[in-house]
């Protein structure tokens, strides 16, 4: 399935009888299957070391301008690159109103998470399948958060793995993560969605020759309940021998103006939605990762109940930065 960019679960009520009641969470997470927000660790919590396989829908790049002259095919060949150190942070605010009801709030503390990344040319089988060219290897060093709570529960996740198939061309097909033997749920459930969010907040390149002032956008489906159509546009601002300077702007539309709600508890109308984003990457072609930059997105959502004047609001926003070190 496509990692979700918001994950919406419905925790209590029904549509006819407890829409007032139904708290529909929405945090930065891809195919994540909690949206549980509660960092303080638990005893109770099981450690687990199974592997998380999280597929990526496909991606559609299309070229707008070619930009200027000289043009050249930009690819990453990070074969021979050195280890590569950089630390991604991740923020989700959420908000939800029902009706004239108090705002409810929703949001995930930010997290920040070192990482260290290399390259291998060796894909496996199922990753091959998906397209993928390349294995980008994560360890995932000592991440923290201003929320107390939560880096208590991220001590035991330091030395996790992740791996990430990508294409030449940057496109990833496919995330997965190997919690440390000792990591808690809700560690392991926060370091998905961050690098959750660091696949849907990514930029792969053209097939065609492009230059300076290139413009091009990257089409994909999100699923979170409701079917997103996601298109980033990319335009190329700067281009010094690998080093390429990405300017994004997102915009993401519901395929249908109806949300299905989880486990059958019927139907939402989407009356509005909005959701936009932008920012700037640095990307060297020489490392698998983005180098430096930050992109932010954030909008708002207005959903009706068809069998009654129940009205759902939610204001959304969240960011993704890259830092080296």
């Amino acid at each position: 399935m496509k990692s979700t960019d918001r994950n919406r679960t419905v925790r209590s009520g029904t549509v006819r009888s407890g829409f007032l009641a139904a708290c529909c969470a929405v945090a930065l997470v891809a195919g994540c299957s909690s949206t549980d927000t509660d960092t303080e660790p638990a005893p109770e919590q099981a450690a687990s070391s199974n592997e998380v396989t999280i597929a990526v829908t496909p991606t559609t790049t299309t070229v707008v301008d070619p930009g200027a002259e000289p043009r050249r095919v930009l690819a990453f060949d990070t074969s021979d690159s050195e280890e590569q150190n950089v630390d991604l942070t991740t923020t989700s605010t959420v908000s939800q109103q029902i009706d004239n009801g108090a705002p409810q709030d929703f949001s995930s503390p930010e997290l920040t998470v070192p990482l260290s990344a290399s390259t291998s040319d060796t894909v496996p089988d199922d990753d091959a399948a998906t397209g993928a060219t390349r294995s980008v290897d994560l360890t995932i060093g000592a991440a923290t958060s201003p929320d107390e709570g939560l880096t208590d529960a991220l001590s035991a996740s330091e030395g996790s793995s992740a791996r990430l198939a990508t294409t030449d061309s940057g496109a990833i097909t496919a995330l997965h993560i190997t919690p440390a033997d000792a990591a808690l749920d809700t560690a392991r459930a926060a370091i998905e969605r961050s690098l959750n969010a660091a696949v849907y907040r990514s930029v792969d390149f053209p097939d065609a020759e492009v230059g300076v002032g290139a413009v091009w956008t990257v089409d994909q489906q999100v699923l979170s309940g409701i079917t997103l159509n996601q298109r980033t546009t990319v335009t190329l601002r700067a281009l010094d021998g690998d080093r390429a300077t990405l300017d994004v702007a997102i915009t993401q539309t519901p395929e249908s103006t109806t949300w299905n709600l989880p486990d059958g508890a019927g139907t939402l109308n989407i009356a509005t939605y909005t959701f936009t984003g932008s920012g700037t990457l640095e990307m060297d072609l020489a490392r698998p990762l983005p180098v430096g930059g930050s992109i932010t997105a954030g909008g708002e959502q207005m959903y009706t109940d068809p069998d009654s004047t129940t009205v759902l609001r939610q204001t959304v926003g969240d960011s993704i930065t890259w830092a080296a070190r």
